[in-house]
């Protein structure tokens, strides 16, 4: 933000009313940036526009940053803002990625089904001779729903997602008060605040998808020994389930699933649910 903080003190300290507003330096900072420094109070409201909070301050930290050996942990700092950049994303969770999408193959590639299918056997294969399958199958979905809700709470940031809803319920409110006394100057700046926040809000997007993949690499070798251990039976096995009554496990109980996939899916929101509340973690924030 160092950059960020020198082109607005520039403009501000030119500027004869010592305010700068989002299309003075719109071509030095990132929307990003820009709302980031409105969030965090570095940027408060002025008469037209927006101005530093303490500009005093910020001339003496950027005087301090200035002079401070930071080229020792430049490399560590690029590592810093390549993860920020890329919404929180590592290296390791990119590869993470690849292999959860390259497991999927198994799904129409017989070699990685087999080869993925038969690895989870070797866990998996003991308990499915001990245990009907339907009790497999429920705790092969106990199993992920449980890592796939711990993962989500150790991974996914509850507090800057209530900060984000908050300061967008903050600029709805703003919106129909300016436009109830007419103000187009300040709705002209909420709507700069609204696009600066979008930014912000995409990167969330991608940093919470990152335990997805994570749940994905857990998720998709169980689901697809589920699958290669139905089609290596001879004959299927069924089970009763409500409603449908006696039904193998690869006929269609529910909207064109397998009756597995239903019995699957059913055992994996409960067990969620109940992991949840275990924990006392939302998916949303209060």
């Amino acid at each position: 933000m160092v950059d960020a903080l020198e082109s607005i003190l520039d403009v501000q300290t030119t500027n004869g009313d010592g305010e700068v507003e989002w299309g003075d330096v719109r071509d030095d900072l990132s929307s990003g940036q820009w709302g980031r420094l409105i969030e965090k109070g570095v940027l408060v409201d002025g008469e037209t526009g927006f101005r530093l909070a303490d500009q005093d301050d910020v001339e003496a930290a950027l005087e301090e940053r200035n002079g401070s050996t930071v080229s020792t942990s430049s490399s560590s700092s690029a590592d810093e803002d390549e993860d920020e950049e890329s919404g929180g994303w590592r290296t390791i969770d990119k590869l993470a990625a690849m292999a959860a999408f390259g497991m999927i193959l198994g799904y129409s590639i017989q070699p990685v089904k087999n080869t993925v299918g038969g690895a989870v056997d070797l866990v998996f294969g003991p308990i499915q001779s001990a245990l009907p399958f339907y009790l497999v199958i429920m705790l092969a979905a106990m199993i992920t729903a449980s890592l796939s809700t711990i993962a989500q709470s150790q991974m996914m940031d509850q507090s800057k997602m209530s900060q984000s809803q908050e300061k967008a319920q903050e600029l709805k409110e703003r919106r129909e008060r300016a436009k109830e006394r007419g103000d187009d100057e300040e709705l002209k700046r909420i709507q700069e605040e609204q696009m600066a926040m979008m930014s912000d809000q995409m990167g969330m997007m991608a940093e919470n998808f990152r335990p997805t993949v994570w749940i994905m690499l857990v998720t998709i070798p169980i689901f697809l020994w589920i699958y290669w251990q139905i089609g290596n039976f001879d004959p299927v096995p069924t089970m009763v389930m409500p409603i449908y009554g006696e039904v193998d496990w690869n006929s269609s109980a529910a909207l064109w699933f397998p009756a597995w996939v239903f019995w699957y899916i059913l055992n994996s929101i409960a067990f969620s649910n109940m992991v949840r509340k275990a924990i006392g973690f939302r998916m949303s924030p209060s």
